[in-house]
């Protein structure tokens, strides 16, 4: 019975969260990414100077809503919790390469959904990457595979990257002029802050109340055969599918998608590694910025690391590039990501065993 309410709780929150992407491309920002942690991320590190990738700098208020939604729920349900010391410098490397995986597909696990229900074909290559990349991560959990424990920290080391996204916030509304933005471009397509702001907020609420996450239900599939966490993403494609139907946004197919790149290899690759990156570090981008709202420094340091591949991933021109393809940078990048994280994986069982 409890499971069942736990499944129209996740199926709720994954409708809402589907409207609020849905409707944030409707008010401006780009196709089939109402709503894309990579995307916005990397944007953000644009906005900030860390990369100077012209089309792509914007500081989104989606992901300052997410973290301070995230934070305000866990306060008011007494589950804010400031705790970490789990491998946070593997964290941040392992955050770096799901980010730099993420961008060679061109989009986290949550837009890769969003791409699916736009008739984005390409999406589909990718789930099968991400859905591969989990399959060998939960090869490793079984195996024994841990970054170790957490523990209970002071207060203020919780609350500090809450109330960095209300600085930046302020930054934003206040003095815009400290920022970088983007004139065209993907990073020049966006809804009014406010309406960002609020979408941002009831995506981090209902995550968080739900621990919603892209990589945990297929995750919890193959681990425990619990279809539970899954009833979410599920809800979430289906409403953004029905809706892109009726307004006429369905477009089924491989060629002339938004922002995305038919190099299908390298599709399926890039998203194994963000999937497998995901595993190992407990949770997808979108958990991981919400874990950080509730407290967790190990999970705000693994967003640090995915800020930094973000801006790797531009600098260095890892990134997929729409209408063309991955790079060749990109391509070892990626490559190189999976060998170190199945490297750190069966580093990590054997000093378990050790143990």
């Amino acid at each position: 019975m409890e499971n069942n309410k736990e499944k129209i709780r996740l199926a709720v929150a994954g409708v809402l969260i589907g409207l609020c992407a849905f409707g944030l491309v409707c008010f401006g920002n780009p196709p089939n990414m109402g709503f894309c942690i990579a995307c916005f991320v990397r944007d953000i590190a644009g906005s900030l100077g860390l990369h100077s990738a012209a089309v792509v700098q914007y500081l989104r208020p989606e992901i300052l809503g997410l973290v301070l939604g995230s934070f305000i729920i866990s306060v008011l349900s007494g589950e804010f919790r400031s705790r970490g010391g789990s491998s946070p410098f593997t964290r941040l490397v392992l955050g770096f390469f799901v980010m730099v995986g993420a961008l060679a597909f061109l989009g986290c696990p949550f837009r890769m959904i969003l791409r699916l229900a736009g008739g984005d074909l390409n999406a589909l290559v990718a789930l099968c990457g991400f859905t591969a990349g989990i399959g060998g991560g939960v090869i490793l959990l079984n195996k024994g595979f841990s970054l170790g424990r957490s523990y209970r920290q002071p207060a203020a080391e919780g609350l500090t990257f809450p109330a960095v996204q209300i600085v930046l916030l302020v930054v934003l509304v206040a003095f815009p002029t400290l920022l970088v933005f983007s004139e065209t471009g993907p990073g020049s397509k966006h809804a009014a802050i406010a309406l960002s702001l609020a979408a941002g907020l009831i995506v981090g609420a209902m995550a968080q109340k739900t621990r919603l996450c892209m990589a945990g239900g297929i995750r919890d599939t193959f681990l425990i055969g619990d279809w539970t966490l899954i009833t979410g993403t599920a809800a979430l494609f289906v409403t953004v599918l029905i809706a892109n139907i009726i307004s006429g946004k369905f477009n089924l197919g491989f060629e002339g998608q938004p922002v995305a790149h038919t190099d299908h290899v390298f599709n399926f690759l890039g998203m194994a590694l963000c999937g497998l990156g995901s595993v190992m570090l407990g949770g997808c981008p979108l958990r991981q910025l919400v874990l950080a709202g509730e407290g967790n420094t190990d999970s705000a340091v693994t967003v640090i690391g995915m800020l930094l591949g973000a801006a790797a991933a531009h600098n260095l021109g890892f990134a997929g590039v729409a209408g063309k393809g991955v790079p060749t940078a990109g391509r070892v990048a990626v490559i190189f990501g999976l060998v170190f994280c199945v490297l750190l994986g069966l580093l990590k069982i054997r000093k378990a065993k050790e143990a």
